[in-house]
């Protein structure tokens, strides 16, 4: 499975059970929560651009940073 990585503008835990919420949802996910970089690297098959809109539910800024 493709990796992908994101900046997610995680300042604490709620912020991050806020992203593993989201991406639980999407479901067919593996990812990493890194809260002190404030980086998300997801395994997915799904696109980049249904990872982003499910990351944005969060509320929080999202940047693409690229495949890994």
């Amino acid at each position: 499975m493709p990796k992908h990585e994101f900046t997610v503008d995680m300042t604490c835990e709620g912020c991050s059970n806020a992203v593993t919420r989201v991406l639980n949802k999407l479901g067919g996910v593996q990812f990493e929560i890194d809260l002190p970089n404030k980086k998300v690297c997801i395994d997915s098959e799904h696109s980049v651009d249904t990872l982003l809109e499910t990351l944005k539910k969060t509320g929080k800024t999202i940047t693409y940073l690229g495949a890994k």
